[in-house]
């Protein structure tokens, strides 16, 4: 690393709640924290980024926070010099006095689109290929992914060490869950629920209250809520809310800080995500997942459902792997859940130790921020 700090631009808007804000979020904080960093973090929504950090303040034009010089981006851009590395986050597009500024510097920075996480082949093609340029300062494409030849997944140093000292110690366990309201049952299994829409929530609820085991489902305030207060039947959720129905317990948590949020899918024996940031700290967690995709126009999100389906389920049986497909397939088309869950069930063993050897592989690529860095450095 150079003895003078590299200087970062990320720019986020935030366009699907808190996804983007989480990604880059994340990153800004890890490259301060251990590439020691100086960043700035532009964000066009801090309203939806105070749900992510609550020591945000929403008024405020600058402030730092965890070491990262958050700043309001606003819709009249004032006169900014340009940072060694400018990163536009999920293609946004920077301000033309920005690019302006990129283009007059002395040493060029090098300017980077982080694009969505894929497992789709084309990714390892045109990760770090040159984009396109302005006036002559270049863009270059870089995706995250889960093989090498891309730029990895969003992973702190320490994390798995963490997560395997709380996995072990159950009383650390538990009272994190009593920190959030909740009581376990002994024999029940907890269910995490982090998901946009789906009409296939009350027919994986009507198996779950009908199970031969008690299940406790924690469901984050977010937008299923209200298809899961339908299949109550009651009206306005909200956060601490707890309802039983035959052998199925929903309880309601409030929207949790992303440090909060690792924890939780710790200490649960299945976790349903959502997006691309919860989807990577699910992987971490080494717990069997269920991801809802972002819908995109034309179905081209079931494009990359697949391609991760047939990375992620290498390694399985025949039978696992099929159970596993069924499952994700019917969860991202809202279709009926009964028949699916059950089956893969019957594989929970399997799946439960499929997930542990998936997060301890994907360990074994440079973590995103450090593959970032590394990019600069082989760059300047």
């Amino acid at each position: 690393m150079p003895e003078t700090k590299i200087r970062w631009d990320i720019f986020c808007t935030v366009v699907d709640n808190f996804g983007d804000i989480g990604v880059t979020w994340r990153l800004a904080r890890q490259l301060v924290a251990e590439h020691h960093c100086e960043v700035r973090l532009w964000v066009d929504d801090l309203r939806a980024f105070e749900r992510l950090c609550p020591e945000l303040d929403v008024r405020r034009e600058q402030q730092w926070q965890q070491g990262v010089d958050v700043r309001q981006w606003p819709a009249q851009w004032i006169a900014t010099p340009a940072a060694d590395v400018v990163i536009a986050a999920f293609a946004c597009q920077l301000p033309s006095a920005y690019m302006e500024a990129m283009a007059s510097r002395e040493n060029t920075p090098l300017w980077l689109n982080l694009d969505y996480l894929s497992a789709e082949d084309w990714v390892i093609g045109c990760h770090g290929l040159p984009s396109v340029k302005y006036q002559h300062v270049q863009k270059y494409f870089f995706f995250p992914g889960f093989r090498a030849g891309t730029g990895g997944l969003l992973r702190e140093g320490n994390l798995l060490e963490r997560r395997q000292q709380f996995q072990q110690d159950p009383q650390a366990r538990r009272q994190f869950l009593h920190s959030l309201g909740i009581v376990q049952a002994p024999d029940a299994q907890l269910i995490s629920l982090f998901a946009y829409e789906n009409a296939g929530l009350a027919s994986w609820f009507d198996t779950l209250a009908s199970g031969a085991t008690p299940t406790h489902v924690l469901v984050p305030e977010g937008r299923i809520l209200g298809d899961v207060q339908t299949w109550l039947g009651v009206q306005g959720l909200e956060a601490g809310d707890l309802h039983v129905q035959q052998r199925l317990t929903v309880q309601v948590l409030p929207f949790v800080r992303q440090d909060q949020y690792d924890l939780l899918l710790w200490s649960c024996d299945f976790n349903a995500v959502r997006g691309e940031d919860s989807f990577v700290r699910a992987q971490w967690a080494g717990r069997p997942l269920l991801w809802h995709i972002y819908q995109q126009e034309d179905d081209v999100h079931l494009d990359k459902l697949e391609a991760f389906l047939a990375l992620y389920t290498r390694g399985l049986s025949a039978e696992a792997k099929e159970a596993t497909n069924g499952l994700w397939r019917a969860w991202n088309a809202g279709q009926d859940m009964s028949g699916p869950w059950l089956e893969s069930r019957k594989h929970h063993q399997e799946l439960a130790e499929h997930a542990e050897a998936w997060c301890l592989e994907q360990a074994l690529q440079a973590d995103l921020a450090a593959a970032l860095v590394q990019f600069y450095l082989n760059w300047i």
